[in-house]
């Protein structure tokens, strides 16, 4: 059983009619308790549940400040290539975009490290797009053996793999994985992932149980807000992360929030999420997920990243860049999609210094 079976169970839920039947001392009832069920938490993504958002923020930082201190943890992204095999809606790398394609040498893979180790980091998240002939394991298991001699940490961002191909980069050195579903709506997912190797939706939601069987030390899942109400996707979400915790108690899991941003093509979000309903739904996860790790990327903006702080986030991007060789190259392409927070990883340290925090620049976990 995996949780593509477990998932299955939800698929007939009237989420509409549920929110519809919330009362206010449902959700104060939820908001007294210690332990959430799963009920629980979808209580706490209603409207109803709105007005109560100062209660879930106070318990939300007294949580998060009991299991991960007063502590954000730091790290960027390192994209080693933009070609691509998939024609997916939302994203610039889609094959059908018509952008320069690069992909680095191992020289320019050095180059960057280099740059990055530079801030303190000693954590690294490579990416690449989904593209198996241009980024073969062989080559990231190449990159991977580069990057070790920087830093302590090395997490992917690729495409699904087989599990004797997670354990061969797990072997190489690779400890963390990060893949999003980036929608749970089986409909919406067909449609937005239109040719390629990512339409597989069964395949791409099993592959993060894939790794942790395989003995992966930390896992980021999320979903990429925008593409259907944030409201179920919220809930999927959270099922997903309670599943994986309670499966594979052993990994490090963490979930992110990603609002889809301007990419290269013409799609737009079709469903809206306010920053009122972020920090909603940020709030539910970590009342409903104590343990849980919560990030929030370059793709929101620096006040609105300031203002989290303290309410349940616990990872954040620094000196982010979407492209292709963008931390050493002077020589600017075209990004995954466009970057809100464009500060810097000492910018980035020194507002989190001023909101009573310390920034974490290496995983304790491998102290």
């Amino acid at each position: 059983m995996t949780f593509y079976d477990e998932y299955e169970k939800y698929i007939g839920l009237n989420l509409e009619e549920f929110f519809k039947e919330v009362r206010d001392e449902d959700v104060l009832r939820v908001l007294s308790k210690e332990n959430l069920t799963r009920t629980d938490y979808l209580t706490l993504l209603s409207e109803k549940a709105e007005k109560y958002l100062e209660i879930m923020a106070q318990k939300s930082r007294d949580i998060t400040t009991r299991h991960f201190g007063r502590v954000i943890f730091l790290y960027t992204p390192l994209y080693l290539s933009n070609y691509c095999e998939n024609q997916c809606a939302y994203c610039s790398f889609s094959t059908i975009n018509r952008m320069p394609r690069k992909k680095l040498a191992l020289e320019e893979v050095e180059a960057e490290a280099e740059m990055i180790s530079q801030t303190g980091l000693k954590h690294i998240l490579i990416l690449t797009g989904e593209s198996r002939y241009h980024t073969s394991i062989e080559y990231i298991k190449k990159c991977v053996g580069v990057l070790k001699k920087y830093f302590t940490s090395i997490s992917i961002e690729i495409y699904a793999l087989d599990e004797n191909e997670y354990l061969e980069l797990i072997n190489a050195g690779v400890d963390g994985l990060t893949i999003y579903q980036e929608v749970y709506n089986k409909q919406i997912y067909d449609e937005v992932h239109i040719t390629g190797p990512k339409k597989d939706y069964k395949y791409r939601l099993e592959a993060s149980e894939r790794a942790c069987r395989m003995g992966i030390r930390s896992l980021g899942i999320g979903s990429l807000l925008g593409l259907d109400d944030w409201r179920s996707e919220g809930f999927a979400l959270g099922l997903h992360a309670d599943y994986l915790q309670n499966t594979y108690p052993e990994v490090e899991l963490s979930v992110s929030l990603p609002r889809i941003r301007p990419h290269v093509g013409s799609y737009s979000p079709k469903y809206d999420i306010s920053d009122k309903n972020l920090v909603q739904m940020m709030l539910a996860i970590r009342l409903f997920l104590p343990r849980v790790g919560i990030t929030i990327s370059t793709r929101e903006s620096s006040s609105f990243r300031d203002n989290l702080i303290g309410l349940g986030v616990t990872k954040m991007s620094g000196g982010s860049t979407t492209e292709v060789g963008g931390h050493s190259s002077s020589e600017h392409g075209e990004g995954q999609f466009d970057i809100s927070d464009k500060r810097s990883v000492s910018e980035m340290a020194e507002m989190i210094y001023k909101k009573g925090y310390q920034p974490v620049f290496k995983d304790w976990w491998l102290d």
